[in-house]
């Protein structure tokens, strides 16, 4: 089995600075990248937009460089949210889209990550041939035959009109109170104009991007700062975005978080309710059994894929659904757009609570999530100590002690140098204490 040099589960991500996200590197990926996409033509388009980072002008030009010697024209789009690339490639006719992002990352990481002209992640023959690329000496096209570059003035409104029709016109957020947190991220200008647009009255935080402070006491991994303004503001809900817009969690009128495992089941049980839920619905090997479980008794199909939006996209192809997701609120609905969208999911939300009158605290009580524990192990990269035996054994004795009751399950992130430690069951307790001792023996046999 071939193994990729560069790209991971999510294209190639890491710190500023450190091979392989160095200026000198990502302007290789943009001219390899052309190389590859221009098929031996010349004038193919290709879009670039990118998330708050400081170090994305850096690495727009790098790329953009790169792009215009193998002899493609570009689009760049400036600050925008990796979803509204996808669509937007899309609705250019472009061979491609590049989203220059970490995503939840802190600032100091960034990454490129790239769609297919039909908006989708780019098929692993592709990325094969891009690092094919980069190991070959640039050579630069003829100067008849560079490429130019373009800047779209208007992406952001046209991204904001798309987010509103995946929406019936006739669901009106008039009346509904909503906090939104835009992670000092992409969606900084978009997020709150999507909601105020459809009626809703909106207050806005983390919307204030230096290009240091993304991600930072606000968003998805954060969002302590956002119950606080949902209880303060008196506000029916609130919604937290991620530092480029695909992951969206959300915070019910008494302050608590509705995960991406909640909102995957709300929108779910009402698609399901009116005919409209094609396939299994398909969680990850990380989904709460309190998930599984509330399906069984609505008599939705679920199944279970790999860690990673391009696996829950994969399975639902195969098995021809149109809806998925990540307890990290990555969710993906197929029969609005072609890749997870935190805006998008947020609207059939707000479209359900609409139509149901019910409030987020009510519609997420169907399902009782069960008592879930995930401890990071940080690893060297080149460490594998899951396989290692002591590790094994730690495993197979916790497993024996939840029995049926529970699950347990050690995985490599695909984005960081991590070991991720999850354990679950129905006794918070044991929960915490089995995890806490896989961890520290996972931490050993890192060390050893």
């Amino acid at each position: 089995m071939k193994i990729k040099r560069y790209f991971g589960t999510d294209g190639i991500r890491g710190t500023v600075g450190v091979p392989p996200i160095t200026p000198d590197f990502i302007l290789k990926l943009g001219w390899a990248t052309g190389r590859v996409l221009n098929n031996g033509q010349n004038r193919n388009k290709v879009l670039i937009g990118k998330d708050t980072r400081i170090s994305g002008y850096m690495f727009e030009s790098a790329l953009q460089a790169g792009l215009s010697a193998a002899g493609m024209d570009i689009r760049l789009l400036g600050p925008m949210p990796t979803p509204a690339i996808a669509y937007l490639t899309r609705t250019f006719h472009a061979v491609a889209g590049i989203v220059i992002s970490a995503s939840h990352n802190p600032f100091q990481d960034n990454g490129i990550k790239f769609f297919s002209g039909s908006g989708t992640k780019l098929p692993d023959e592709i990325e094969f041939a891009i690092e094919a690329e980069i190991a070959k000496e640039m050579q630069t096209v003829a100067p008849d035959r560079l490429g130019k570059a373009e800047r779209i003035d208007d992406a952001a409104g046209r991204y904001i009109e798309f987010c509103k029709s995946t929406i019936p016109f006739d669901v009106n957020l008039k009346g509904l109170k909503i906090v939104v947190d835009c992670a000092n991220g992409a969606t900084y200008h978009i997020a709150p104009n999507v909601f105020r647009e459809l009626g809703a009255d909106v207050e806005v935080i983390g919307a204030q991007p230096n290009g240091l402070n993304i991600n930072t006491g606000y968003g998805t991994t954060q969002p302590q700062a956002l119950q606080t303004a949902v209880l303060y503001q008196n506000a029916d809900l609130g919604i937290a975005l991620d530092g480029d817009g695909d992951r969206v969690l959300m915070v019910d009128a008494k302050g608590e978080i509705v995960d991406g495992d909640e909102l995957l089941f709300i929108i779910a049980k009402n698609r399901h309710k009116n005919n409209l839920l094609q396939g299994a619905v398909v969680g990850t090997v990380m989904s709460n059994l309190g998930l599984e479980q509330a399906f069984k008794k609505q008599g939705i199909a679920f199944k279970r894929a790999a860690v990673g939006d391009r696996y829950v996209i994969k399975m639902l192809q195969q098995q021809g659904g149109n809806l998925g997701g990540e307890a990290s609120g990555h969710i993906v609905c197929l029969d609005r757009t072609t890749t997870g969208d935190g805006i998008v999911t947020a609207l059939q939300i707000l479209e359900v609570i609409v139509k149901t009158g019910l409030p987020l605290q009510v519609l997420k009580s169907g399902m009782q999530k069960y008592p879930q524990v995930m401890i990071n192990v940080p690893i060297d990269l080149q460490t594998d100590v899951i396989s290692q035996q002591s590790v094994q054994l730690a495993v197979q004795t916790a497993e024996q002690e939840l029995q049926e009751h529970g699950r347990v399950l050690l995985r490599s992130s695909g984005t960081e140098p991590l070991i991720r430690v999850m354990v679950e069951g129905t006794n918070k307790q044991q929960v915490e204490t089995i995890a806490h001792q896989l961890a520290e023996t996972v931490k050993q046999a890192v060390h050893s």
